[in-house]
C-alpha cells in the first residue's frame, strides 16, 4: 500500500511491484486506513470469500435507563449461521430483566462486576458475583438475571443461533403485560390491584439500586443448589504458554455445564502469528479484546482472502477451512475463538506434517529435509514468532 505523492497520511491501493493505482474519487479515508489488507490485498488473495469481519461499532445501539446493547447476528453478517454475539453494559445497579432465551447464553466479563442469578428446572437455584474473565453459561429455557454492581460491567453475550437477537427473548415484564390481570391473580393467589402497576411492555434493561453484598441476596432453594456450576473463572485457569503468547481453553471438559459454546482466550504477541490451522468440528465465531491483528482464510481451489481486524471486532471462520492470525500492531493482541460444538478441536498444519512421512512431504510440496527436520509436533493450539 503506498501513500499519495506530497500526503503520507492517505494510503493507496498500489502494491509494491506496482500494481494498481492511485485512488481519486470519494473515499472513506478512515476505513481505508483500518482495512489495509482489504485495500491493497496480499497478492496471494484469490477468488470469491464473502465478507468475515463486522464490527460492534457498526451495529444498533439499543439505549435504556440502566445500560445498552448492541448485536451482531446472522442479519449483519451474513456467513455467521452458527453463533451470533451481544455486547451488553449495565450501569450500577442496572438490570437484564429476569429472561430466558431458546437459545444458550454464553458470556465473557470484559470489565466491572455483575450479580447473576438463575434457577433450573427442577427448583434448584444459583446465585453468584462474576468480575472481568469469568464466563457463564446458562443452558437454554434457564430463567435468569444480570446487574451491574458498584462499578458497573460490561459483557459479551454469545448464542448458539445465528437468527438469534437479544431483542426476541422471552421476559418477565412482557409475559406479565400480555396476561389478564385477573389470570395473574388466579396464577398468584393475590388481588387484581397487586397488577395495577405492572409495565405494560417489556422492560428489557431499567435502572435500580446496587444489590446489596453477595450474602444479603442468597435465596435457599429446598431443592437445592444447581448441580453444575453455570460460572467459570477463565482468567484463574492457568495458560497454556507459547513462544509467542497464551491460549486458555474452556469447553465441557472443564466447564462442565456448557454443552453447545466451547471457546479458547487466545493472546498473540506483537510479531508473533496464531499457527496455520483449522478446525475440524464447527465454524469458528472470534471477537477481538485488544490490539490490531490480520487474518488469512483458505477455502481450498486457490481461493483465499485477507481481512483487518481492531478490538470490538467480530471475525468469522467457515467450518474446516485454513487460517492464521498475525499480529500487526504493537500490543498484544487478545481475542476469543468460540465454536458451536461441546469441545474445543484444532488441527495444526506444522503437526500433521510432522507425524506424516518426512519423504511425503517432502515429495509434495518440492522442499527438502531441513524443512522436515524443523516441523514440531506440539499438540496444542499454538502462538508463534517466526522463527528467521
Amino acid at each position: 500500500m503506498k501513500p499519495l505523492k506530497g500526503n503520507s497520511n492517505i494510503p493507496q491501493p498500489i502494491r509494491a511491484d506496482g500494481a494498481g493505482g492511485v485512488d481519486r474519487g470519494p473515499r472513506n479515508l478512515m476505513r481505508d486506513l483500518q482495512n489495509p489488507n482489504i485495500l491493497v490485498p496480499p497478492e496471494t488473495d484469490r477468488g470469491l470469500i464473502p465478507n468475515l469481519r463486522f464490527s460492534f461499532s457498526d451495529a444498533h445501539m439499543q439505549l435504556n435507563h440502566g445500560g445498552w446493547s448492541r448485536e451482531i447476528t446472522q442479519r449483519d453478517l451474513p456467513i455467521a449461521t452458527t453463533l451470533a454475539g451481544v455486547n451488553m453494559s449495565l450501569t450500577p445497579g442496572g438490570v437484564r430483566e429476569l429472561h430466558w432465551h431458546k437459545q444458550a447464553e454464553w458470556s465473557y466479563m470484559l470489565l466491572g462486576h455483575a450479580r447473576i442469578t438463575a434457577v433450573d428446572q427442577n427448583g434448584r437455584n444459583f446465585i453468584e458475583d462474576v468480575g472481568p474473565g469469568d464466563l457463564w453459561y446458562f443452558p437454554p429455557g434457564i430463567p435468569h438475571s444480570i446487574q451491574g454492581l458498584d462499578d458497573g460491567c460490561e459483557f459479551l453475550l454469545v448464542f448458539d443461533d445465528g437468527m438469534f437477537s437479544d431483542l426476541s427473548t422471552l421476559s418477565l415484564s412482557d409475559w406479565m403485560a400480555h396476561t389478564p390481570k385477573d389470570v395473574l391473580s388466579a396464577n398468584f393467589g393475590v388481588p387484581e390491584s397487586v397488577f395495577a402497576t405492572i409495565p405494560t411492555e417489556q422492560v428489557y434493561i431499567y435502572q435500580d439500586e446496587v444489590p446489596g453484598p453477595l450474602q444479603s441476596q442468597q435465596m435457599t432453594s429446598p431443592y437445592g443448589a444447581v448441580p453444575q456450576t453455570f460460572k467459570h473463572e477463565l482468567l484463574k485457569q492457568p495458560p497454556l504458554i507459547t513462544p509467542g503468547g497464551s491460549v486458555r481453553i474452556v469447553d465441557s471438559r472443564n466447564f462442565p455445564v456448557s454443552k453447545t459454546i466451547a471457546a479458547a482466550l487466545v493472546e498473540v504477541e506483537p510479531g508473533a502469528m496464531r499457527e496455520m490451522h483449522w478446525h475440524p468440528n464447527n465454524d469458528e465465531w472470534q471477537y477481538y479484546l485488544t490490539g490490531q491483528a490480520r487474518m488469512t482464510v483458505f477455502t481450498g481451489n486457490g481461493v483465499a482472502r485477507t481481512f483487518d481486524y481492531r478490538a470490538g471486532d467480530v471475525g468469522y471462520v467457515p467450518f474446516a477451512t485454513g487460517h492464521y492470525i498475525q499480529n500487526t500492531g504493537d500490543e498484544s493482541v487478545w481475542f476469543l475463538e468460540m465454536f458451536k460444538s461441546d469441545q474445543f478441536e484444532d488441527v495444526s498444519l506444522n503437526q500433521w506434517l510432522a507425524l506424516t512421512p518426512k519423504e511425503l512431504v517432502q515429495h509434495n510440496i518440492n522442499v527438502d529435509s531441513k524443512f522436515t527436520d524443523q516441523l514440531r509436533k506440539e499438540k496444542w493450539p499454538v502462538v508463534k514468532y517466526p522463527t528467521i
